[in-house]
Order: structure tokens, then sequence, then C-alpha cells
């Protein structure tokens, strides 16, 4: 089988169930050999994360060590200044080579801010973009800049993205699972239970290190 990677990165902050099946669905469908989680060092478009680069990693760790499609990359939480997605799929890149195809995972609120990202159009030159989205909600109404590159780069069946290394955008609907980490860390803060929101070695972890304590 040909080697197609995913990656999908976030705060992970903390990494949570809603995380782990988009990434499985995305995986399914798309036929990837691999998915990388990505935690951030510093987003530079939101504020940063509460926990450290180190913690963020473990839990990811904590939640994915159980299933073998799924890998961790620390690169953005062990450089310094703002993580740019342009600059770990440049690395992504350069490592895995020329043909080998490439899928970095969105929401579908991140992808209509593509646009305000450093070098986003660039992205295409590097790698895929698969846009999860909740069932019978496709994107419909996109920015003019972001509508011109769809409407050269959709790619309507998952297939197509095996076919090439870069450029294509395709939509995925996923089971929709409304868990933010934004309400876990305020279960957390008010000590209530995030079981069945969180996997139990994330959980075990953070009640271990006192992480999100009110």
């Amino acid at each position: 089988m040909r080697q197609c990677v995913g990656i999908l990165g976030g705060t992970f902050d903390p990494i949570h169930m809603g995380h782990l099946r988009l990434a499985q669905e995305v995986a399914e469908a798309v036929s990837l050999t691999q998915v990388l989680f990505i935690p951030v060092g510093e987003p530079p478009h939101r504020p940063g994360p509460q926990t450290s680069g180190r913690h963020r990693a473990q839990m990811v760790r904590c939640a994915i060590q159980d299933n073998a499609l799924f890998a961790i990359d620390e690169r953005e939480t062990q450089r310094t200044g703002p993580s740019y997605t342009v600059q770990t799929l440049r690395e992504l890149r350069h490592e895995l080579g020329p043909q080998t195809p490439l899928c970095m995972i969105v929401g579908a609120d991140a992808f209509l801010g593509l646009p305000g990202w450093y070098c986003w159009e660039e992205i295409f030159t590097l790698a895929h973009v698969v846009v999860a989205h909740r069932p019978r909600s496709e994107l419909t109404t996109l920015p003019v800049a972001l509508a011109e590159q769809y409407g050269v780069r959709h790619r309507a069946q998952a297939v197509q993205l095996q076919n090439s290394a870069a450029g294509g955008i395709f939509q995925i609907p996923i089971t929709a699972l409304d868990i933010s980490a934004t309400d876990v860390r305020a279960r957390l803060q008010r000590h209530l239970s995030v079981k069945y929101l969180v996997p139990q070695g994330v959980i075990h972890y953070i009640n271990e290190q006192q992480l999100f304590k009110g």
C-alpha cells in the first residue's frame, strides 16, 4: 500500500475524544497509513495553551498509545517563536520526499480562516487539505481568495488524493462530537468528571500532574 500520511495539528490542551474520532474517520476515508498528531508550540492565531508543550505532548501519547495508526510529532513544541504550519509542512515534505501524499486535516472553521495563515497558498504545494465538517453541513460560502483555490483544487473522491503528493481539497463529513478543550478545562476547574470526553489515560495524567485545577 502506498504511504499516505495525515497530520492533525492543535493545542491539544487537553486532547479529547473529538480529536481522536476525527483522526480515525479521516484516516479510514482517505486510506491514510499514518496520522501524525502535532501539538503546536506558540500558536500565532490564538492565545497560548494553558499547559506546557511537554505536558500536552505527554497527554497525546497517553491518548494514542493503543492505536498503531497514530503517532506524535513534537517538532513544533521544540521550536522557539510562533508555530507556522507551513514551516512544519516544508520540513515534512523534505523528510517524506516529493512523491508521498501528505494530508493536512482541518475543521471547517479553520479552513475558512486559512487565508489569514502565514504563506497560506504555499500549503497547497506541500499537502492536500482535508476539511472535516458535520454531516449535511458542507461548505458552500467561502472567502473570495479561498473560493478561487477551491474551484481548481476540489477533489470529489478520496482516492484522488492518492494520485498526487499535494494540491487537493477534499471535504469529509464526520461524526458530530460536540466536545471542546475549553469545556473540558472548565469541567476540570469545577471538579466535574470528564469521563467519556477524554481518554482514561489522559485523565490519569491530568490528575497525576494536577493540571487544569481551579
